[in-house]
Order: structure tokens, then C-alpha cells, then sequence
């Protein structure tokens, strides 16, 4: 891969705030995102603790050290002999091993340009994609990523390195700023089911896959899929959404697929009612689909600061802003 070629090709700064994303604000999510980690050990309010906890506990652990058992730890992390002598809850805490594969798959298809309130989902998606990046090479884990639209998909092997991260931040702002509205490409549904082929081939096991879709198109092809995937690696899906699929603010709206185009009044209330309630349970149907595979789901909105939706959702507390 020539990475000077790349980045001769991709804009560093953008003046359309929220609609492109820019080369140089995707390099500063990584001062933004220093007190959080994707890894299983999580805060105990925290998405990825609990009932989500990591199905790669055992595996790859080194042990660090016995306490007594608290409020919201993992119970498969109990020490049954220790508890049956003390007669009191005990669980083995293990620091997980370094060096992990971490798969990013970023969707930057056309059903991504689209956004009502701050920026478009391509452009939320870019940044979760980045500070995905980042947190991993801090983790010591290895990062790469798979970024994709109707017509192409980019892979980045997982390397720890720097230039591996403008690499994969290099390929997601060129098919961000490829996105245009009213482009003559048609929309694509199988683009998602061709990444997550490609991710099954490279995380074989004990690898972490982190999708950042609006999971528009998936099937039961994806769900054999995300099955393969998750037989022996761990999940997380960043499902990006526009704030208008929950409380939309328009009186009324301009809304296309590429091919056709329409108007959307907004202005009753019945018609909010049931954007909401599709929303909720196509996002609700996921989640149920990925507790089933100990994956958790963040919803991810596009009204609202990436880095602090993220920050909340895993628990970590308003004072380390």
C-alpha cells in the first residue's frame, strides 16, 4: 500500500462541518478518547459489562489476582473453590493479553449520507471508526479495518502502527467525500453481507470485530454470517441513526434513495409517532439478536458528540471529560 499516493488524494480539512469529514479532526479524536477502552473488563454501568461480558474470558487471560465478590461483576468470574472455603464470594480477576486482532468495518454507503440534526451518519460513522482505531493502538492490540460501499470494500490488514491508523483513516475520508447526493450509484444491500465475508476470513479467532453500520440491508445471510464471526470472536455493532428516527423536528423533509425522491410531512404527529416506534424495534430486534452472541449494541446518534455517546454508554463517569 502506498500511503503517500493515499494522502495526496484526501482532503486534511473540510469546510463543510457535518456533511465531510475531515483527515485532521479524525487525528484529534485521539487526545479526545484516553480514558476508555473497548477491552471486555468494563465499568459496572458500562454496555459492554454485565450480561455483554466478554465470551473471550478464559482465553488469552493471565491472572492478576482474587477478591472478594462486588456489586455487577461477572459471575462466570467467580472462584467456586475459594467461595466454598471462605464461605464468602470470591472472583479471579485477569488482565487480558496483549497483541489482540481488532477488525473495524466501516459503512460508508450512500444509505450513510443522510442527517437531519449536527452531521450525516457517514460522517458519525467515520469518527466511531476512528476512535475505534485509536483506542485500540493504545490498548497495545493490533488494528485494521474493512471500509466499504456499493462498490467497493477497502482492506486494511491489522498492524500496530500509526501508519497503519492514517491508512485506514486515509480509505474512510475518500469514500467519505465520494458520497454525493443524487449520485446515479444504486443502492446496494449486499455490500454489508460482502464486508462481513471478508471480516470472517480475517479475525479465524480471538479477535474482536467492531461494525459501525446503520445495518441497513442485513439479512438472515448476514445473520449466518455474524455467526460465523462470532463463534469464535467478540462483536460489538455501533448502529448509527439519524435523531430524526426518534424525535424528528422538521416540519417537513426532502427525502431520496438515490434513485427517487420524495416529501415527507413531519408536522403530524402520527407520522413521528411511527418513525419512532419502526426505529425502536428494528434497533430493539438487533440487540436481542446480538445479546444472543454476548454482543453488545450502542446506538449511536447523529444530533449528539460522538466521543460522548460512546463515553457514556461505556460507563465512563461526566468528570473525565
Amino acid at each position: 500500500m502506498n500511503w503517500n499516493r493515499i494522502q495526496r488524494k484526501i482532503p486534511k480539512t473540510s469546510s463543510e462541518a457535518g456533511i465531510y469529514v475531515a483527515l485532521d479532526d479524525l487525528v484529534r479524536l485521539r487526545f479526545q478518547t484516553s480514558d476508555f477502552s473497548l477491552r471486555p473488563t468494563q465499568p459496572v454501568k458500562s454496555i459492554l459489562s454485565g450480561r455483554y461480558g466478554s465470551k473471550l474470558r478464559g482465553r488469552g487471560m493471565d491472572f492478576a489476582e482474587l477478591r472478594r465478590y462486588q456489586k455487577g461483576d461477572d459471575i462466570r468470574s467467580m472462584d467456586w473453590k475459594v467461595t466454598a472455603r471462605t464461605g464468602k464470594p470470591h472472583i479471579r480477576i485477569c488482565e487480558e493479553e496483549k497483541d489482540r486482532t481488532v477488525l473495524i468495518l466501516v459503512d460508508q454507503r450512500s444509505n450513510q449520507f443522510f442527517g437531519t440534526q449536527r452531521q450525516m451518519k457517514s460522517v458519525t460513522a467515520a469518527e466511531c471508526a476512528a476512535i475505534a482505531v485509536w483506542r485500540t493502538l493504545a490498548a497495545g492490540d493490533r488494528a485494521g479495518a474493512i471500509v466499504f460501499n456499493e462498490s467497493e470494500s477497502a482492506v486494511i490488514r491489522p498492524r500496530r502502527s500509526d501508519a497503519n491508523a492514517m491508512a485506514i483513516l486515509g480509505h474512510i475520508v475518500r469514500m467519505n467525500h465520494a458520497l454525493r447526493a443524487g449520485k446515479s450509484q444504486p443502492p446496494c444491500p449486499k455490500a454489508i453481507n460482502h464486508a462481513l465475508t471478508l471480516a470472517a476470513s480475517l479475525t479465524p479467532h480471538d479477535g474482536l470485530v467492531v461494525l459501525i453500520s446503520d445495518l441497513a440491508g442485513i439479512n438472515t445471510e448476514s445473520a449466518r454470517l455474524v455467526d460465523r464471526i462470532a463463534a469464535h470472536n467478540d462483536i460489538i455493532t455501533l448502529l448509527t441513526h439519524d435523531a430524526s428516527r426518534i424525535d424528528a423536528f422538521l416540519k417537513s423533509m426532502n427525502i431520496s434513495d438515490g434513485q427517487q425522491q420524495t416529501e415527507v410531512d413531519f408536522s403530524a404527529t402520527t407520522i413521528r409517532r411511527r418513525l419512532a416506534a419502526d426505529f425502536e424495534e428494528e434497533a430493539t430486534r438487533a440487540e436481542k439478536y446480538l445479546r444472543r452472541l454476548s454482543a453488545p449494541m450502542l446506538r449511536i446518534n447523529t444530533a449528539e458528540d460522538s466521543v460522548t455517546q460512546i463515553r457514556r454508554l461505556l460507563g465512563v463517569p461526566a468528570s473525565n471529560k
